[in-house]
């Protein structure tokens, strides 16, 4: 073991992998550790399966399997001149160069949150890494992008490629390698989950297509880091606590074998097949092991399964060993580390704790990532990212001012319109209008002077008791649930630094201009008086989000009280929510006083202006929400808030409901939500009509043989041409199309989001947990009015699959398949069936 190594860091043990030059001297020193870690790498694997065929069962205590040694990278694909390159760099590295660019070290001349070890004397300076997946984190010059739920809830591939592209190349101006994002883990599975705002919708499949464009998109620039890598569902006790000499470890996500791939891994899948460079492993355990330790998850499951040519990277601090954390995957430690920093890898190479295969393959994936992507042409690391705004420095404009449409459009596109009666929106020409609500104006402080800016936490309450609490990893007693401003993105490392904020107040105000509407307004009160001539009330409130805490609550009673206030003197109250997440709404959604009600998400930069053009009617809104909203927080049962320690200092959470988190919680438990997922209105009506499918799946033999990793083995990926980045390519191969016909049969240009649900036929019966349908295709189309449109979605053969514990691979069942066709989960007025052949 490393000297600094912690005493327990989860269950899965240092492995036994000699050193080549001294294997018989070792085994006659050490004849019964050698038979008995022998053994128990054989047996551990078989047992861990074992456990994880019963979906739910607890046995091992939810012991991750050991899968060593870590699969070595090889340039599958187009990675081949990449490695080819990588290979000649590493060969003239010295053991202590290569242990050098493995390890985040200081650089106090830039503001890149992570700067890793280079090999100056080869031309290699390392990488400048940054956040996040929403645009770049705390400096000047660059954009305000639309966060990660907002494009969810736009359901626009192309608008997610595109808002990439731009990012991307915002990054790279700043002189930036790799930027940490996009975000496809949390998914969701807590509806108060902290950081669910930064991904893309509570769904595997959403996640997985507007991820991958993502990934698409920032590649073009930079490399792209997917996060967070796996199971890391909710921010509470997601790093350890050190209490009087006592460790309290990071809570375990505690999961099944078919769950962890029809659910989690799922999304990571679909961004390396399209060739993701870099994966970043999380903070939490997974079945009692740390993610950046864990050899089943990044040997196993990632470099061996899924065929990962990229390098892993610690989530920041997220290492906890030296040896094992090198044997189970990580290629990389950030930002700092006291368990690679003085040359120790070298060391271990040297005595054999580490094969020296295995550093050689840590620095070569690392150097033939930084070729693939161009990085070997780029700036300067961090050269456009200073490490203190408010000290005099050289301003670096990263705006790309092609890129203002597309910021606007993205801010329009995540909009949703859940209640609209009466004809209140788009609004009409008016004489009075007044405006309520804190989140209509602009907070009162934008600018770095402390140590919130550079988390989006200078407008949210944050007393002395929390900020000890955040610096100690321990749960806040009282986070914050809203803002005081104009919500446009969420906090932590996810948050992005506008270059303005288009407040709704502002873009309402440059209206009336035009059109002579007065206004009165009250941003303070939650029972404020409303002038008798308004003929619209419109109220702003927010639903505010961060990593480090999760939410207190899904909804917030000040702002719920301002709603009903308002509704009981203005019988035309127009509510819009700018929400970091799920926001109850049943306080007051019934009053017949509310009329309209949008939830306004997270839209960056352009949040009045896009809001303002879906008011007055310019656009007819176009989002459907990525999530469900329920009647009442009970409704989501044991997936409302997080696991909770309760004392222990081994926290665990088990997963225990599988795949049915979100939509499918509540078709398995047959309860109605508020608002479906996929659900939103738009200003027109839609009417669906030719359901066809040409699909031509068969069932999988029952003695058909797959590639399943080889436990043992270095370079199994590479003799077989089958596996390619994602892994088994014939998983995307079409098995086939549905197609259906959309009309407008309103009177205004609008887009709709047409969708696909399959219900596949259950391997098994669980009463308990029974299987639902699952998206697996959505399009979103512009219609004109009166005018008819076809929708096509490919369906792959892992879309009409499911895992088989026991087979080790995706299944096509024998049996019917249940096709739905619709605007969401529960309007699906096109519907067939189709068989599989045997």
């Amino acid at each position: 073991m490393d000297q600094g190594e912690p005493t327990v860091s989860g269950s899965e043990k240092t492995p036994f992998l000699q050193g080549k030059s001294k294997p018989v001297a070792f085994y006659q020193r050490h004849k019964v550790l050698v038979i008995g870690a022998a053994i128990m790498i054989c047996l551990l694997p078989l047992l861990g399966l074992l456990a994880l065929r019963n979906r739910h069962a607890h046995a091992m205590n939810w012991t991750s399997p050991i899968t060593y040694p870590s699969p070595q990278g090889y340039g599958a694909g187009n990675w081949s001149a990449s490695y080819d390159k990588a290979r000649v760099m590493v060969g003239n590295m010295s053991l202590e160069e290569m242990n050098n660019v493995t390890l985040g070290v200081p650089d106090p001349s830039n503001g890149c949150v992570g700067v890793s070890g280079g090999a100056p004397r080869l031309g290699f300076p390392g990488f400048c890494l940054h956040d996040a997946g929403n645009g770049v984190r705390n400096t000047d010059g660059v954009s305000g992008f639309a966060s990660g739920i907002h494009i969810g809830a736009s359901w626009n591939a192309t608008l997610a490629y595109e808002r990439a592209v731009f990012m991307g190349a915002e990054f790279k101006r700043k002189g930036v390698n790799v930027a940490l994002g996009p975000v496809v883990g949390p998914i969701g599975r807590v509806a108060e989950g902290g950081r669910n705002w930064e991904g893309m919708g509570a769904d595997p499949y959403l996640n997985g297509i507007l991820g991958a464009q993502s990934v698409l998109g920032l590649q073009e620039s930079v490399i792209a880091s997917v996060k967070h890598f796996v199971g890391n569902e909710q921010e509470t006790n997601r790093n350890p606590i050190s209490n009087n000499g006592d460790t309290i470890l990071s809570q375990s996500a505690n999961l099944d074998d078919q769950t962890m791939h029809e659910m989690y891994l799922w999304p990571f899948q679909e961004l390396l097949r399209v060739g993701a460079g870099c994966v970043m492993c999380s903070y939490n355990r997974i079945n009692s092991t740390y993610a950046c330790e864990n050899s089943k998850a990044m040997n196993g499951f990632l470099k061996g399964e899924m065929n990962f040519q990229g390098f892993v990277v610690s989530d920041w601090a997220g290492q906890h060993s030296g040896v094992p954390s090198a044997n189970a995957g990580l290629d990389m430690a950030m930002p700092t580390t006291t368990y690679w920093n003085e040359r120790q890898l070298e060391n271990a190479v040297n005595s054999g704790a580490v094969n020296k295969t295995r550093l050689i393959d840590m620095a070569t994936r690392i150097i033939a990532t930084w070729y693939h992507f161009g990085q070997d042409q780029a700036l300067p690391l961090g050269g456009g990212l200073p490490a203190n705004l408010l000290m005099p420095h050289n301003y670096t404009e990263a705006k790309d001012p092609a890129s203002r449409s597309s910021l606007l459009q993205q801010a329009i596109e995540g909009h949703v319109l859940v209640k609209n009666i009466r004809g209140a929106l788009p609004l009409k020409q008016m004489k009075v209008i007044s405006i309520f609500g804190s989140d209509a104006v602009q907070q009162t402080s934008f600018v770095p002077n402390g140590g919130l800016f550079p988390q989006n936490w200078e407008a949210i309450t944050l007393q002395g008791p929390m900020l000890n609490e955040i610096a100690s990893n321990s749960p806040l007693s009282s986070p914050p649930g809203t803002m005081n401003g104009t919500l446009v993105v969420g906090g932590g490392s996810g948050s992005n630094t506008p270059p303005y904020i288009s407040t709704p107040f502002d873009a309402i105000q440059a209206r009336t201009y035009e059109n002579g509407t007065a206004i009165f307004f009250d941003s303070a009160s939650t029972d404020p008086a409303v002038v008798s001539s308004s003929e619209a009330c419109l109220v702003f409130i927010n639903e505010y989000s961060s990593e480090v805490w999760d939410r207190p609550s899904l909804a917030d009673e000040d702002s719920d009280t301002l709603v009903s206030n308002v509704a009981a003197k203005c019988n035309n109250t127009i509510v819009a929510v700018h929400n970091a997440g799920i926001r109850l709404v049943d306080a007051w959604i019934d009053n017949p006083n509310v009329t309209a009600v949008l939830f306004a998400h997270l839209p960056g930069q352009d949040a009045g202006r896009a809001l303002a053009q879906i008011l007055y009617g310019d656009v007819s809104p176009s989002g459907r929400l990525p999530y469900t909203v329920a009647k009442q927080a009970s409704d989501y049962g044991n997936l409302l808030g997080p696991c909770q320690a309760h004392g222990s200092k081994s926290p665990r959470c088990d997963f225990i409901e599988g795949t049915n988190i979100d939509y499918r919680a509540f078709l398995a438990r047959n309860i109605t939500p508020r608002y479906e997922f996929g659900y939103g209105l738009t200003y027109t009506t839609f009417v669906y009509t030719n359901l066809q499918f040409n699909v031509n799946a068969t069932a999988t033999p029952d003695d058909a043989v797959f590639p399943v990793w080889t436990n043992g083995t270095t370079d199994q990926n590479s003799n077989n041409p089958a596996i390619g980045s994602g892994g088994l390519q014939s998983l995307f191969d079409s098995v086939g199309i549905v197609t259906a016909s959309v009309t407008n049969t309103g009177n205004m240009a609008a887009a709709e989001v047409a969708q696909l649900y399959l219900q596949i036929p259950a391997s098994t019966s669980n009463s308990s947990n029974p299987r639902t349908r699952v998206l697996r295709g959505f399009e979103k189309i512009m219609i004109e009015p009166n005018s008819t449109e076809q929708v096509t979605f490919d369906l792959r053969m892992k879309d009409v699959s499911y895992w088989n514990v026991t087979r080790q691979a995706w299944i096509v069942p024998i049996g019917e398949f249940k096709v739905f066709v619709g605007k969401s989960v529960l309007d699906l007025p096109l519907n067939g069936t189709f068989s599989t052949q045997t």
